[in-house]
């Protein structure tokens, strides 16, 4: 079978982000667009070439066809293996577990997580690497690298392969096989936590969940694991169909997106326990009856009661969070006698600490949490692993956030989100930031006064690379922080992210509501910023 050699000029902006390239749908079937962006990879990772990859993605719109031009890229390079799931379809912990599993020597992962599907919406691509984690920026950096004098890629003038069967093909010299995206992962599960503890909780006649799948790709992962393997009853997962467009809604499991599900948590007959994934299953939200559970609190959570599950019996190495993820993980960590790491936002900076058996656990305020199962954040496990501790603990969500709170104090947490903003802008408020950097210790602010401003960088302890500018911090002498920073995960314009906290070690006063006890700190951290004047924002888009 014949190799083309396809003349080809590099595009500009062919840039990873923190989860990789991210663009709207039309910029991806731009001729030759995509190609370039997968040959970067091939020609970058010499180790691809007689090697085995992982491929597949959340079955957004254009995810088949991106599949079959990688295909046909791989199998022109020599890929020697390709591991697809059954069609095209992924979670990306999914990518995570196979590559681990059959040892490859890393993914490509297609997908833009939380955001939007459709013709006219967002789709991206990622490459992981042999630990299956997010490549690091020595990696996104080569593959940008070559984007920039790309000259030629590499393909086969073959018919589509087959996606819907199951069993191995051949493409040229390339072996493909097609395997259940669902069943590795589910396996992996079952030995982690106690399915039997969970099934005798959903038989009990006293339990009531409901799991939201959003129409995106852990519909089936959840059908498989919570209805089949563990007994919930049928219809327990809610749109459970992965859909090109996720049904044309928003598959970002957050208060603001997951109306319906948050609708069923209320009141006396509300539901004992609702979950939902986003759009590619890495991501995770946590209700009780009348309560919310922050990405911040359930680290916390997950990790003080991480021994009385099988797959963590023996207790954990330590923790990492993410630097805006609130500091109540800091404070399981001091009475465990554990290490705790505060990372840059994005997956990538857990991998080493990972790899290198200093964390168990890790998690991401943005609804990411995660351990050394995989080496992707991972939302269906999140769920297992709260479900396991209802189990375990018989109490509600709400008395073991309240018992939580009791032992270690609450640290009041929210995230206000402005999107779409205009990128000069945005970028001249940070830019203001950090001017005023210098001049905000000692400086009083309301009724804070600020201990240290400073603008985040991490040196990673295990490899010694340093990642400057992840975001302005600005702690107070209470322990109260204010977060700026503009994220890496749109497709237009730039999303800012002001990230709030403030430590309340008072029972009496863990109960008040969030947003009432942050407001003092909220008119803080806009005045500050010039919110209003430099964005024309007089409220964000999201608030959590």
């Amino acid at each position: 079978m014949e190799t083309l050699h396809i003349a080809t000029t590099p595009f500009e902006g062919q840039r990873p982000g923190t989860s990789g390239l991210r663009k709207k749908v039309k910029v991806f079937q731009q001729p030759g667009y995509l190609e370039n962006f997968v040959q970067a990879i091939l020609d970058s990772q010499p180790e691809l070439q007689g090697g085995s990859l992982v491929v597949g993605g959340d079955g957004r719109y254009f995810n088949r066809e991106a599949i079959q031009v990688i295909l046909r890229l791989a199998a022109a390079n020599g890929v020697r293996r390709l591991i697809v799931g059954r069609g095209g379809l992924f979670s990306t912990p999914a990518v995570s577990c196979v590559i681990r599993k059959y040892k490859t020597q890393g993914g490509i992962v297609l997908s833009a997580s939380h955001n939007p599907g459709g013709p006219d919406e967002d789709f991206g691509i990622k490459f992981n690497s042999a630990n299956g984690g997010p490549a690091p920026e020595s990696v996104t950096e080569a593959i940008f690298a070559r984007t920039k004098s790309i000259d030629r890629y590499l393909t086969l003038d073959t018919p589509p392969v087959d996606l819907d069967q199951l069993g191995t093909f051949r493409l040229g010299e390339t072996e493909i096989e097609i395997i259940d995206p669902v069943s590795d992962y589910a396996d992996l599960m079952e030995a982690l936590f106690d399915f039997d503890a969970i099934h005798h909780l959903f038989n009990s006649g006293h339990f009531q969940m409901r799991f939201d799948a959003m129409h995106a790709i852990t519909g089936p992962y959840a059908i498989e694991i919570l209805e089949n393997r563990l007994g919930a009853a049928p219809g327990t997962v809610m749109n459970g169909v992965p859909l090109e467009d996720f049904g044309g809604g928003h598959p970002d499991p957050n208060l603001a997106h997951a109306q319906e599900l948050v609708a069923m948590m209320h009141g006396s007959d509300g539901l004992d326990f609702g979950a939902a994934s986003d759009g590619d299953g890495d991501r995770n939200m946590i209700l009780g009856r009348d309560c919310f559970v922050t990405p911040s609190d359930s680290l916390a959570i997950l990790a003080a009661n991480a021994h009385l599950l099988p797959g963590y019996r023996q207790g954990i190495r330590g923790i990492a969070r993410s630097m805006p993820t609130s500091q109540a993980a800091n404070r399981v960590a001091d009475f465990l006698g554990i290490e705790c790491f505060e990372t840059p936002t994005g997956w990538k900076f857990f991998g080493n600490l990972l790899d290198a058996g200093r964390i168990t656990l890790c998690g991401e305020e943005s609804f990411g949490t995660g351990s050394d199962h995989v080496r992707e954040k991972d939302g269906l496990w999140a769920v297992l692993f709260w479900l396991n501790l209802l189990a375990v603990r018989q109490q509600s969500v709400a008395e073991i956030l309240t018992d939580h709170w009791k032992r270690f104090g609450r640290n009041f947490y929210t995230r206000h989100d402005y999107e779409g903003v205009d990128l000069d802008a945005a970028e001249g408020l940070v830019d203001h930031l950090r001017r005023l950097l210098p001049d905000l210790p000692g400086r009083q602010l309301g009724a804070e006064t600020v201990s240290y401003a400073d603008d985040f960088a991490y040196t990673d302890p295990i490899d010694g690379s340093v990642s400057e500018r992840q975001g302005i911090r600005i702690g107070f002498e209470s322990g109260a922080r204010i977060v700026y920073r503009l994220s890496g995960t749109g497709t237009s314009g730039a999303t800012l992210r002001v990230y709030l906290e403030y430590f309340e070690p008072d029972p009496a006063l863990h109960h008040s509501d969030t947003q009432d006890a942050m407001r003092p700190l909220v008119l803080i951290a806009r005045e500050l910023a010039q919110i209003e004047s430099r964005t024309g924002r007089t409220e964000p888009d999201v608030v959590t």
